[in-house]
């Protein structure tokens, strides 16, 4: 089984939108969480999605679903305080009801244009490794500064990769390395291959996509509508 949970417990900070969180915003004619809905909805392969929201904003999502016949739809869950911490809420809840040896796919609500091709072959390559994320190669020159005035270091462009969501993981393993880690060692984690990387756990690399950016500054409102047509 494929179980996707997606992340929509954000406040948005740097959208300046006072009490309204991004991912609700509507661009298109669509909310910007129901794009990356349809897209799970319609994938064949994915079986049952989980959405971390606040309450504030379930009667929204739900009645969203309705009007565009998503089905798959099993459950809210609250947001943690922090990112991890959401996703951690999130597996507990899932694996009441799935198997360890289940796929979950974590992705960002505010990532509208994930495609079903991006979601095949994430799960495909979970099928030899413990853990997948898709990646950007890096394009500039990046420096290393240990007192952010002056250059320490060169960093090697060739091996440095910018991460995207959704990334892939077997519910038992992932849910298993969250058990053994106290909330404060969960409050650092700043990724959702991050914390498997640190585990141990095998996380593959996959090529990401440009299109699947996250919506974050209002600019980026005028990316997606530059993508849709609008």
């Amino acid at each position: 089984m494929n179980v996707a949970i997606i992340l929509a417990g954000g406040i948005g900070s740097r959208m300046n939108l006072k009490d309204f969180p991004k991912q609700y915003l509507n661009v298109g004619g669509t909310p910007i969480i129901g794009y990356c809905l349809n897209t799970f909805q319609q994938h064949e392969e994915i079986d049952s999605i989980y959405i971390v929201a606040d309450k504030t904003w379930e009667d929204f999502v739900r009645k969203w679903m309705s009007q565009n016949q998503i089905n798959k739809f099993c459950g809210f869950v609250a947001p943690g305080e922090s990112r991890q911490l959401s996703i951690y809420n999130a597996l507990l809840a899932v694996e009441k009801e799935f198997q360890p040896e289940d796929n979950i796919i974590i992705h960002d609500a505010a990532r509208p244009f994930v495609t079903k091709e991006l979601l095949t072959v994430g799960l495909r390559e979970l099928g030899s490794s413990e853990g997948v994320m898709p990646v950007l190669p890096a394009k500039d020159t990046f420096y290393q500064s240990d007192d952010r005035k002056v250059i320490s270091a060169l960093l090697p462009r060739e091996k440095l990769f910018a991460g995207q969501a959704p990334e892939f993981f077997k519910l038992g393993k992932y849910v298993e390395i969250h058990k053994k880690m106290s909330k404060d060692e969960i409050l650092k984690i700043n990724g959702s291959s991050e914390i498997a990387y640190k585990s141990g756990l095998k996380v593959s690399l996959i090529a990401g996509e440009e299109r699947n950016f996250k919506v974050t500054t209002p600019g980026d409102i005028e990316l997606m509508k530059t993508f849709l047509g609008l």
